[in-house]
């Protein structure tokens, strides 16, 4: 565990700013809330965190129709139910049938732990106020079983969201707010040179120039993100492609384009 916060790791090159949001969340114990472009490293930034530090990260997927809830704990009466009329012992216990959910194991741990709550914006728009008090408290209460579920140590959050709704202005005053930049040129060799060191400078340096022409395009509909360039660099790596005829030919494009109208789009211009 570093002594030193969070510095990034050998897989995940983190910008000075994005540290530095990281390291003040974790100092302030307030959650840290990541916004970015889809593909920008959000939700591998949680992972990098818990290998820098050390610490074991629990993930709370977040889809449609999850609830606050569900985060905290779940009474299984059906479980109970079934338990009944089949005689089994210990059916008046209800704390056996209280499953804690994400939020709650990150509590109840007896050691820190990261938890990522990951695309909080898929969720209905109550669903982040209604976790206002457990973050801000670190507790929550179990009604079945009379029982206070405090945190033993306070859980490092970091919230992702890709703004497809407005999250409450309550809750975006309990976060500490940081926005991934979509990488620069420069930063982008060295995110792909970590996967890939011994990539060809001219071959990079092609894919690139195509890439980022790609991503300037005005009509396009779906911009190629830093994931679909790293595939990319893998297929013409694997596909023995020269560098001379990346800009020429666009070999692999579909690991790039996604949509219909964009590879219609871009085999259409020059990207020189």
């Amino acid at each position: 565990m570093s002594d030193m916060g969070f510095q990034g790791t050998e897989e995940y090159v983190a910008s000075p700013e994005l540290m530095a949001s990281v390291n003040i969340a974790m100092a302030l114990g307030k959650p840290l809330l990541i916004k970015g472009e889809p593909g920008t490293g959000k939700t591998m930034l949680a992972e990098a965190v818990s290998k820098s530090l050390g610490k074991r990260l629990i993930i709370w997927n977040i889809k449609s129709t999850t609830k606050a809830q569900e985060g905290l704990y779940v009474y299984d009466t059906i479980q109970r139910l079934y338990d009944g009329q089949f005689g089994e012992e210990g059916v008046d216990d209800i704390a056996r049938y209280i499953k804690l959910g994400k939020l709650g194991e990150a509590f109840d741990s007896e050691e820190q732990v990261i938890l990522l709550i990951d695309e909080i914006d898929k969720a209905d728009l109550e669903f982040p106020n209604d976790l206002l008090w457990e973050l801000d408290q670190m507790e929550f209460y179990i009604n079945e079983t009379k029982r206070t579920i405090r945190a033993k140590h306070r859980p490092i959050v970091i919230i992702t969201s890709n703004a497809e709704k407005e999250l409450p202005d309550a809750f975006l005053r309990r976060c500490i707010f940081h926005y991934i930049d979509f990488p620069d040129k420069e930063l982008m060799e060295q995110i792909v040179r970590v996967h890939f060191p011994n990539v060809e400078d001219k071959l990079l340096q092609n894919a690139m120039d195509v890439f980022y022409n790609i991503r300037t395009l005005h009509d396009i509909r779906k911009k190629p993100s830093t994931s679909e360039l790293i595939d990319w660099v893998n297929a013409l790596q694997i596909g023995g492609i020269s560098a001379d005829d990346i800009k020429a030919k666009l070999p692999f494009v579909g690991v790039v384009i996604k949509k219909d109208d964009d590879l219609e789009l871009v085999r259409h211009t020059s990207l020189d």
